[in-house]
């Protein structure tokens, strides 16, 4: 089944956040089109009462912030969910989904799943299909962890094979559902040219966002989802052009269908934020 939910994205560039650094809320928010407050990895175990109490006394914009719990396998995730009963967020990220029956404790939210673990990665379709959930990330370094590898990349850089199939398949299983799909993190803070090579293919395969893990990758990440002024020229072209025209036509020696409609589409959707 199809997931509606009235939430327009923002824009493509999110940021995790330790919920436990309520000082860092502002700095995030003012940084990033949407800001995700970390109750999980970012929290280490002693800590994490006092990030869901940070959530409760420090909210944030409810249109621009998602909260990222425990995973619902774990002893921290009902504490989250009372925390969060005491906040105005109800877009939630489930670290580590794996069932649909783990989207189903979260009745009530809407649910950004994250999968990250061999069983996830092949039970996309299935958590895709729970009423609740409106979108995806996927991430590298557990799901190696998960498989029993020691790097998610190759020597060169590249994700290796595996770990794209399942980047693949999470992007499939989204999209089959009506979700949006956010590309997993880079974790080379320093290396920004290959943040954006990896975005620019994030952009190009369809993933709707790509999220940072510090504030000086977001600039990268927007300036990869923002289209060139020929791009904009183009799709302005080819879209005044088909008003004039009915069915399959030919737009500056390219054929013009439903598809390519699409994209021209796209383009100015994304020139608008």
């Amino acid at each position: 089944m199809d997931t509606a939910t009235s939430w327009t994205m923002p824009g493509p560039g999110w940021l995790f956040c330790p919920a436990d650094r309520p000082e860092r809320y502002a700095k995030a928010a003012a940084a990033a089109d949407v800001v995700i407050l970390d109750l999980e990895d970012a929290v280490s175990p002693d800590a994490k009462a006092g990030a869901r109490q940070s959530i409760v006394d420090d909210p944030q914009d409810v249109e621009r912030t998602v909260v990222r719990v425990n995973a619902a396998t774990t002893d921290e995730f009902a504490d989250d969910l009372a925390a969060l009963e005491k906040t105005p967020y109800r877009r939630v990220m489930l670290a580590k989904t794996e069932t649909r029956a783990d989207v189903d404790k979260l009745d009530g939210h809407e649910v950004i799943a994250l999968v990250e673990s061999p069983l996830g990665a092949v039970n996309a379709s299935q958590i895709a299909a729970a009423e609740n959930v409106v979108g995806f990330m996927w991430g590298s370094e557990d799901l190696t962890a998960g498989l029993g590898g020691r790097r998610s990349r190759l020597a060169e850089g590249s994700y290796h094979p595996i770990v794209t199939q399942v980047r693949g398949s999470v992007l499939l299983a989204a999209k089959a559902h009506g979700c949006f799909a956010l590309d997993s993190v880079f974790m080379d803070i320093g290396d920004l040219d290959a943040l954006a090579a990896e975005t620019d293919d994030a952009v190009n395969i369809g993933f709707d966002a790509k999220v940072a893990i510090h504030p000086k990758q977001v600039a990268v990440i927007r300036d990869a989802y923002a289209p060139t002024d020929e791009q904009v020229a183009w799709a302005e072209g080819l879209l005044a052009a088909a008003e004039g025209e009915r069915g399959v036509f030919t737009y500056e020696g390219q054929m013009v269908d439903g598809p390519v409609f699409k994209q021209a589409q796209q383009i100015l959707r994304r020139a608008e934020n």
